[in-house]
């Protein structure tokens, strides 16, 4: 069997983003399984060809974040997206002809089904990667992610864009499941709010590649927290976080949040320090007497809070934060009170311990490897009725 993994974004030898780490994990299991995959997408400037050693085809360079976008960009991007009539986030990706995509898929042995890899580039070009059986994996309800952020935003034009995109996404998010041989899905919440039955999709748990032991590193901080701040409901938490947790937090409490950050976001006290993107995000994390996981919006799985609890880290965690996770490390607590998460931040980082979360890992991995097997058994069998026809 040969699929073609549909993405925007082929993943980096290093994952840098919760986005890279779900792409890994899924390749991996992919790559485990099926004879031959290919990675078909854009790269970020200057990154190699990664992919885990998947044959690749780059459809060029992009840096597709809006808050690195001049003026005019940004502008291209809205006018390509009111022309083609798609979303924001697909236009961006257009970039290529139809004509040139096409070329490098002929060029590829014969392929029997596709992989699409979110709604992005399997969205930004609806002429394409129709004519064969698909499991389409649905990292996140993306109309609603859309909605919460349209809720969160500052400005009536970013409101109205985030319902245009909502609206667009609903009809393509359908459309895709209705066309998909099955679905994948990262919690039974977006199972439910995709409106797919347990037959259309499978809950596909994830891991990260956190190592298989965890390195020793004496804290230096009292918490620790790193994401990609510039993604839109990873925002909206952060938000919450700086504006009514932090104030909440004793002066000597000291925060370090890495990863890349708009620019027009501040520290709100002297405690709470900015480092931006870092090298090991394992040592990084492992730096903190404790972990803040602040999700409020969102759909998916945090794949920080994975690491976290694979980590055996104490952590006080939102309900948001918590989606698709169904055993609860003992050194967890939750609330979504900033006052009560604030108290509980100091409590953990003052008494609680690191555990051991290989468990928690094996237990993940497990149910991994279950839920790809039965997505590809779908797969296969409607591949097998395509060759037969």
């Amino acid at each position: 069997m040969h699929l073609v993994f549909v993405t925007s974004l082929i993943p980096p030898d290093t994952p840098a983003s919760g986005f890279d780490v779900a792409n890994a994990a899924m390749l991996r299991a992919l790559e485990a399984r099926v004879e031959r995959i290919s990675v078909l997408g854009y790269r970020w400037p200057g990154q190699d060809d990664g992919s885990q050693g998947a044959s690749t085809i780059v459809l060029g360079e992009i840096d597709a974040r809006t808050q690195n976008a001049s003026l005019t960009t940004k502008l291209a991007w809205l006018g390509r997206a009111v022309g083609t009539r798609n979303t924001f986030a697909n236009a961006k990706l257009r970039i290529s002809s139809p004509a040139e995509i096409r070329q490098k898929l002929d060029a590829l042995p014969p392929i029997d089904g596709f992989v699409w890899n979110s709604v992005q580039l399997a969205g930004a070009y609806p002429e394409l990667f129709r004519d064969r059986p698909a499991l389409f994996i649905a990292h996140n309800v993306e109309h609603q992610s859309a909605l919460q952020n349209a809720v969160a935003a500052t400005s009536v034009f970013e409101r109205l864009l985030y319902r245009r995109e909502a609206a667009l996404l609903q009809r393509l998010e359908s459309d895709l499941c209705h066309r998909a041989s099955h679905v994948i899905v990262l919690t039974e919440d977006d199972r439910q709010a995709l409106r797919l039955t347990p037959d259309e999709a499978t809950v596909l748990p994830l891991v990260t590649p956190a190592p298989e032991e965890v390195p020793a590193i004496e804290p230096r901080v009292s918490a620790t927290m790193i994401g990609s701040w510039g993604w839109a409901p990873n925002r909206i938490g952060l938000e919450w976080f700086l504006q009514h947790v932090a104030p909440r937090l004793p002066a000597d409490f000291t925060v370090e949040i890495a990863g890349d950050m708009p620019g027009d976001i501040r520290p709100p006290t002297t405690g709470v320090r900015f480092v931006g993107r870092v090298e090991d995000a394992t040592a990084f994390l492992l730096g903190g007497r404790m972990v803040p996981l602040a999700s409020r919006a969102g759909t998916g799985i945090q794949l920080k809070t994975l690491e976290t609890f694979e980590l055996g880290m104490p952590a006080v965690a939102t309900s948001s934060s918590l989606r698709g996770i169904a055993h609860l490390p003992p050194n967890v607590v939750v609330s979504d009170d900033p006052t009560e998460f604030a108290s509980m931040m100091v409590r953990q980082a003052q008494e609680g311990r690191r555990i051991d979360g290989s468990a928690f890992r094996q237990r993940q991995k497990a149910a991994l490897d279950s839920a790809m097997d039965r997505a590809l058994a779908a797969l296969g069998h409607d591949i097998a009725s395509f060759r037969a026809a």
